[in-house]
């Protein structure tokens, strides 16, 4: 083998090297990836049926109910309501009608099943697609209004 032959073996190798990493970082990063939905999406089917994802709005007014370390609650944009049951200790900031977003997947019943749940941590923020979806779910309330799901 002369020199040319190999530099381009380094060259190849080095690439081959570069390419497999590559495709396993962001076979990583895609696995790990949970999309933000909110629960007007959920319920017209849009929520991915088969991965984790997380549901975000606001928890509706009188719908904490406790069972020991069980919290089920009713997570809103203001149009629909979906019914999320989480097991575990919740945020010190998790309070009926503020913004939390919770992880996790839905239940062939329906309902959301919630492996983390996330309080929103102060008074004026909410993340801008929260935002943007509680302002659509707004504009398109009446038309929700004879479908909220009860729990």
């Amino acid at each position: 083998m002369n020199l040319r032959q190999k530099r381009i073996a380094l060259i190849v190798g080095g690439l081959a090297s570069l390419a497999v990493a590559t495709a396993l970082v962001m076979n990583a990063l895609n696995s790990n990836i949970a999309f933000f939905v909110t629960p007007t999406e959920v319920l017209e089917g849009k929520a991915p049926q088969d991965k984790a994802f997380r549901i975000g709005g606001l928890v509706k007014e009188g719908s904490i109910r406790r069972d020991n370390l069980t919290v089920h609650f009713l997570i809103t944009d203001t149009a629909r309501e979906v019914p999320v049951t989480y097991t575990g200790i919740l945020p010190d900031l998790f309070k009926e009608g503020k913004g939390a977003v919770a992880q996790g997947r839905i239940k062939p019943d329906g309902s959301f099943a919630a492996t983390e749940v996330l309080a929103k941590h102060d008074e004026n923020y909410m993340p801008a697609e929260a935002q943007h979806a509680i302002d659509e779910a707004q504009k398109t309330a009446p038309a929700y209004k004879s479908n909220q799901t009860k729990i």
